[in-house]
């Protein structure tokens, strides 16, 4: 979004993300939805990637002059035949407000990035969280230091310092050692250094790009010597902790998280929550086939994407008290298995916020929540209907790696916790000297290779 002066003579009054601007105008540009699947995934073609960045650069051209342009990115984009798409974006902005224009970026923590993109900005703010809390306030950060670049307030210089280590998103949960007190090193040099931003990428192994892994910046007011300082201290702490942030979390075999849940229901440690944390279509059944063979009872398992049960459930009409005998979910490739025949009662039919959902009783007290598209549940209290209440329930299972936490860990919901995914490695898992790379080559990474650092 540009951030231009008005007008001689004109004062205007902006809001920008809840701070109060003099003398600000707010230009927003085109830019792409949400996609409708409700998430990103997979690589973008690069046909797509320039219609619309072309579009947003043809609208910078036509702004005449900008004095700062704030791009609201994620960092683990991948885009066919563009190396560093958001290094890419950020030149091509670049070429069109000149060198006397500020340029800053928010990001995902699973960005993966390297110096290029601070070669063409001015800042850089990344969230530090897993769930990513603080994503709102690096939105102010941005809004804040791009103003007060502009007048004359902050001279902008980085430090960038690549991290040779790669981990599976799963392991980087922020709410515990040792990832907590690596955010934590971070905040201390910005709580004890005024004018001090530190960023920590934990990276994106999935993405299959060259500036994928953990990478840390420091930003400063005009203090090159202590951007370099402070970033190398975090990346230093990183790597002496690098066999710790390996083994932040347990991992089981879908099959024995199963019987553990089962375990634990029969210790009264319930609620329980089984988090297949590698599905990356939705309509993965392999939790579900294992609570049918181990009769588990009184689980909710949300979601099983199926789009075409879920059409041909609202086009015949059906509705709570129906009979449902239908195969459910699998196929969407191979790492989603095998469609499982669910035979039960629809509890509920609902069309919530544009999407259809279908849930379906079966077994011993089961339900099963069916939707269009992945849905990574990060809330219980999010879970109520279709035709059924979270107090039914003493098991939930669910699709997703660590934002689950908000809801059901830090919340203090769940008494029992337990990762999972499939025996086999599909894309998802932490297993990732498994997965073919072909842009990346893993053994140049701490576990997978004899690394030395810096």
């Amino acid at each position: 979004m540009p951030v231009r002066s008005p007008p001689e003579g004109l004062l205007i009054r902006i809001a920008v993300l809840n701070f109060v601007h003099e003398g600000v105008e707010l230009v927003g540009i085109e830019s792409p939805l949400w996609p409708r699947t409700g998430t990103g995934s997979g690589w973008i073609t690069r046909e797509a990637y320039e219609h619309f960045l072309g579009r947003m650069i043809a609208e910078l051209e036509r702004g005449g002059r900008w004095h700062g342009v704030y791009l609201a990115l994620h960092g683990a984009m991948g885009v066919r035949g563009v190396a560093r798409p958001e290094a890419d974006i950020a030149r091509r902005v670049r070429e069109i407000v000149g060198r006397d224009a500020f340029i800053a970026g928010t990001f995902d923590p699973h960005g993966n990035e390297d110096a290029e993109f601070l070669r063409q900005t001015d800042f850089a703010f990344c969230a530090k969280y897993f769930p990513h809390y603080d994503s709102r306030l690096q939105g102010e950060r941005a809004a804040r230091m791009l103003i007060r670049a502009i007048r004359g307030d902050y001279t902008p210089v980085s430090a960038t310092v690549k991290v040779p280590i790669l981990t599976a998103t799963v392991l980087q949960w922020t709410g515990a050692s040792p990832w907590m007190d690596l955010v934590q090193r971070a905040l201390v040099w910005e709580a004890r250094e005024p004018d001090l931003y530190m960023n920590v990428f934990f990276g994106f192994p999935f993405a299959n790009v060259p500036d994928v892994g953990m990478t840390v910046q420091a930003m400063t007011n005009g203090k090159p010597a202590l951007a370099r300082k402070a970033a190398d201290d975090v990346a230093t702490w990183a790597w002496r902790r690098r066999e710790a942030l390996l083994k932040t979390a347990t991992v089981h075999p879908i099959a024995e998280g199963v019987e553990l849940a089962k375990e634990a229901v029969a210790r009264d440690a319930w609620p329980a929550v089984l988090a297949d944390h590698s599905d990356r279509s939705g309509s993965a059944t392999w939790v579900l086939q294992q609570v049918i063979a181990q009769d588990l009872a009184d689980v909710l398992i949300a979601t099983i994407a199926d789009r075409t049960v879920v059409e041909a459930v609202v086009a015949k009409g059906l509705k709570a008290g129906d009979p449902f005998d239908t195969d459910v979910g699998g196929l969407a490739d191979e790492s989603a298995g095998q469609p499982v025949r669910i035979k039960g009662t629809i509890t509920g039919v609902a069309d919530i916020a544009g999407r259809h959902w279908v849930s379906v009783a079966f077994g011993r007290g089961n339900v099963v929540l069916i939707s269009e598209y992945l849905t990574q549940v990060m809330d219980p209290l999010g879970l109520t209907g279709p035709g059924f209440s979270i107090d039914q329930f003493k098991v939930f299972a669910i699709k997703s790696r660590v934002h689950f936490r908000r809801g059901f860990d830090d919340s203090g919901f769940a008494k029992t916790i337990l990762l999972v995914e499939p025996e086999q490695p599909f894309l998802g898992t932490v297993r990732l000297e498994a997965l073919p790379y072909r842009n990346v080559d893993i053994s140049k990474f701490y576990p997978y290779g004899d690394v030395s650092f810096p």
